[in-house]
């Protein structure tokens, strides 16, 4: 039982790296998130790394800064239960995105993209990006 106690739990492993995942989206640091919240960036390193367990209203502050909806924290969470494809498909597409945004060009591409705030542009940008990956089919 001791042992248990050492080994951060998967659950608060997961909801800490999707912390840092909409954090890094945002280029937060952990310094500014810490200080939005009252608490130094070392408590935001060990609730990134699931070393420190959130708690639930810890839980809501972090996802208004970060303005995300709380249940962005569990989505894809070991241990969930999926009963249908759908949720399968959902799955995988989710996984796709923490992949590209994991990339240093994704990660890059989703920080100035966001910038853009005049919608025509920004769907001029997904056509650009669209054909671009058209031709590298041919």
């Amino acid at each position: 039982m001791i042992e248990n106690k050492k080994k951060p739990n998967p659950i608060d492993i997961h909801v800490g790296s999707r912390i840092r995942l909409r954090r890094t989206m945002l280029g937060m640091s952990q310094e500014k998130l810490g200080e939005s919240l009252g608490i130094t960036f070392q408590q935001i390193q060990k609730y990134e790394k699931g070393t420190n367990r959130v708690g639930a209203s810890r839980l809501q502050n972090i996802s208004s800064i970060l303005n995300v909806p709380v249940s962005f924290f569990f989505e894809d969470a070991p241990g969930e239960n999926r009963a249908s494809p759908a949720g399968m498909e959902e799955a995988s597409s989710s996984n796709f995105v923490v992949d590209f945004l994991s990339s240093s060009e994704g990660l890059q591409l989703n920080r100035a993209f966001v910038k853009i705030s005049d919608p025509k542009v920004r769907r001029r940008i997904v056509d650009l990006v669209k054909a671009l990956a058209a031709d590298a089919d041919e």
